[in-house]
């Protein structure tokens, strides 16, 4: 009988804003995550700027992932594959990711595996819920994707449905920005809706508020 060993996997994560590194057991259990968002940064000019962006993953990539294998108790001895987002997102960033991995992947002699945004998005869904097998229905509500996606087996999709345009998460930092609210709209926009608009403008604005929040919830 084939003898069924532990699998750990370094995962990294610069497709945006965010430069993010993971250790993940099994494929289903996180045991170290570590996150460096670039938010505030990005305040000062209503949206993300890419090649801020990509500067910034420079920065903090070899930080990030140094202290996702402390968090895991592990180091790169103790890792069997390194996965890396390939796209899509912003180019120059995703590169930051990619080149890293490759880097890691060469010196360590281990099995490099690309992982497509989306799809990761919808793999996200193992972890959070460690007895969900295919087939199933996936609705990906992310900041510049909204697929609706038929998980048919592992590895396997059928796209139903997408926006034409703008996704959801756009669409909430443009009305957020044309409202005088700021980046990111989507926490103040929901944040609003909580609140029953309880904000300084004109009633007429306020009407206005009311019916986007509404028709974003249909």
């Amino acid at each position: 009988m084939k003898e069924i060993r532990d699998i750990n996997i370094l995962a990294i994560e610069s497709s945006c804003d965010e430069t993010a590194a993971a250790v993940i057991h099994n494929g289903r259990e996180v045991r170290s995550n570590v996150i460096s968002s670039q938010i505030e940064l990005h305040k000062l000019y209503g949206g993300v700027v890419p090649e801020i962006a990509s500067r910034k993953h420079i920065e903090k990539i070899n930080q990030v992932i140094e202290e996702a294998l402390k968090e895991a108790n592990v180091t790169l001895d103790d890792i069997d594959a390194i996965g890396v987002t390939y796209g899509p997102g912003l180019v120059g960033a995703l590169l930051v990711g990619v080149a890293e991995a490759k880097a890691i992947a060469y010196a360590k002699n281990l099995p490099l595996v690309g992982v497509h945004h989306i799809e990761g998005h919808i793999s996200a869904n193992y972890i959070e819920n460690p007895d969900l097998e295919p087939p199933f229905l996936c609705l990906v509500v992310s900041g510049g994707h909204t697929h609706l996606v038929c998980v048919k087996e592992y590895g396997k999709y059928e796209i139903l449905g997408r926006t034409r345009d703008d996704a959801a998460g756009e669409a909430y930092d443009k009305v957020a920005r044309a409202i005088g609210l700021g980046y990111p709209g989507g926490p103040k926009i929901d944040r609003i809706a909580k609140e029953e608009i309880r904000m300084p403008f004109s009633s007429q604005r306020r009407i206005w508020i009311q019916n986007m929040i509404s028709a974003s919830a249909v």
